[in-house]
């Protein structure tokens, strides 16, 4: 495990920690962001930027890249790596997080078009939300798995542990999450409690599938026939050279993954059970699903004195900075979340003196004493330490004629080249350009806030 995790150093004001994750693609550096790359891109941004950003890893769904372009067409490609050309750590998800949301049952009329044949379905659908992409038909939940109907073409997708962990093994990402099911907000006691055993269960046959085989060729019950698929995968593999043909990753870590709901007594049982488990990594699901932040918070408060010291910790779904720069503290290695990305698509543009004069220097430094100082070495005037939103609306009509830098605080390409003028311009006009600058800046900050978290770490100030 030291090979894989290590400490570098421990806070003394908190349980916050410097470390590093390694893994075949690269060296993280933690705590670390984690942006989502759903079906195997990063909205907007094309791969080169990846590496000048300095995003470290990514996070992509196993679900999407399941139901399109398809498992087997990735590891014919040699990984999702190499099919994408992400030439950096990847993590990737259960399927678990389809689950969500199962209260808003449905009678739905539903027309498929599955191999030529037009199917009139009447099933009773639950419909699950994945973080504002398209929603997959949930038929049937049960002890050994969840049963999909595709929202491509209506084809049924059975989902069990051992399945998600060959599906993940497929893509080839480095970190992998256990198969878990991540309860809707708000759920009883009774139903939490049963999905969090239901989660556990699920967790011991993904650590025992996992030790038993490294890789077996599942094949999907309900899809195209096994000629096409190979001829598929054959075709794409000619595509690539011989060079690209190695194996998808020389190794894969499993995080098991704690639930509980917004129940203390649940979470506590469950980051004790996850935690005794021989797995990689930890990591929290089942929060910011539609509670509270203080719910949220508590949450993960309920079970820092469970995390394990010497093993990484992710935490599913958080990315607000305030979030960020709180929970922390309490031994959080990673976070992802579509945020940047989804604000960034819709016009937000992140502004990086308000995020350090509102959240990070009064976050951390305002106890010792240090925040004036900070904003005036920062450059910030003290009048600036306002409430205020950390981001400008690119859309609004008080920009069209504002020809000053997008961010005049920040040095990122876009900042350095580009006005708010311009990007209004692109916004308003719907052009693709405005949407990968944004999309490059407000990455370019997070990274930015990540690398003052670690480094207030380091001196013991978070």
């Amino acid at each position: 495990m030291k090979e894989f995790f290590k400490v570098k150093h421990f806070s003394k004001k908190s349980k916050a920690r410097v470390g590093e994750i390694k893994t075949s693609h690269g060296v993280i550096k933690t705590p670390a962001f984690v942006p989502v790359a759903t079906k195997g891109t990063l909205k907007a941004l094309p791969p080169q930027f990846i590496k000048e950003i300095g995003i470290q890893v990514a996070f992509v769904n196993t679900y999407h890249l399941v139901t399109h372009p398809g498992g087997g067409v990735i590891e014919a490609a040699g990984g999702i790596h190499k099919f994408a050309n992400l030439d950096i750590p990847l993590m990737s998800d259960s399927g678990g997080f389809q689950i969500f949301s199962l209260a808003r049952e449905k009678i739905q009329n539903s027309k498929f078009k599955v191999q030529n044949n037009n199917l009139k379905l009447k099933i009773r659908l639950f419909q699950a939300d994945v973080r504002g992409e398209e929603e997959p038909l949930v038929v049937k939940i049960s002890d050994d798995g969840v049963k999909f109907r595709s929202t491509y073409d209506g084809r049924l997708i059975e989902f069990t542990p051992e399945k998600s962990i060959e599906y993940q093994s497929k893509i080839g990402a480095d970190l992998m999450m256990s198969f878990d099911e991540c309860t809707y907000y708000p759920a009883t006691h009774e139903y939490t409690k049963r999905a969090m055993e239901r989660t556990h269960g699920w967790l011991i046959r993904c650590i025992n599938y996992k030790r038993k085989t490294r890789y077996r060729n599942f094949l999907s019950p309900v899809g195209p026939p096994p000629s096409a698929a190979s001829q598929v995968a054959k075709n794409l593999v000619s595509s690539f050279s011989s060079s690209r043909r190695s194996p998808i990753t020389d190794r894969q870590y499993l995080y098991g993954v704690v639930q509980g709901g917004t129940f203390k007594d649940l979470r506590k049982k469950s980051a004790e059970f996850v935690v005794f488990q021989n797995t990689d990594g930890v990591a929290i699901g089942g929060v910011s699903v539609g509670e509270s932040k203080r719910k949220m918070r508590d949450q993960v408060r309920w079970v820092a004195d469970y995390l394990p010291k010497d093993r990484p910790v992710h935490l599913l779904g958080v990315g607000q900075f305030d979030d960020i720069v709180d929970l922390v503290k309490y031994g959080i290695d990673t976070f992802d979340c579509v945020e940047p990305t989804r604000l960034a698509r819709m016009g937000y543009i992140y502004q990086w003196s308000r995020i350090l004069s509102e959240i990070f220097f009064p976050s951390v430094l305002a106890t010792s004493g240090r925040l004036e100082k900070s904003l005036r070495a920062a450059g910030i005037p003290s009048s600036s330490a306002t409430r205020g939103r950390d981001e400008i609306n690119i859309l609004k009509t008080v920009y069209k004629n504002d020809l000053s830098p997008v961010d005049e605080d920040c040095k990122c390409y876009t900042c350095q080249n580009f006005t708010k003028a311009y990007l209004h311009h692109l916004f308003k006009q719907k052009e693709i350009l405005g949407y990968t600058l944004a999309t490059y800046h407000n990455l370019w900050v997070m990274e930015r806030f990540f690398e003052k978290i670690r480094d207030a770490i380091r001196k013991d100030l978070i």
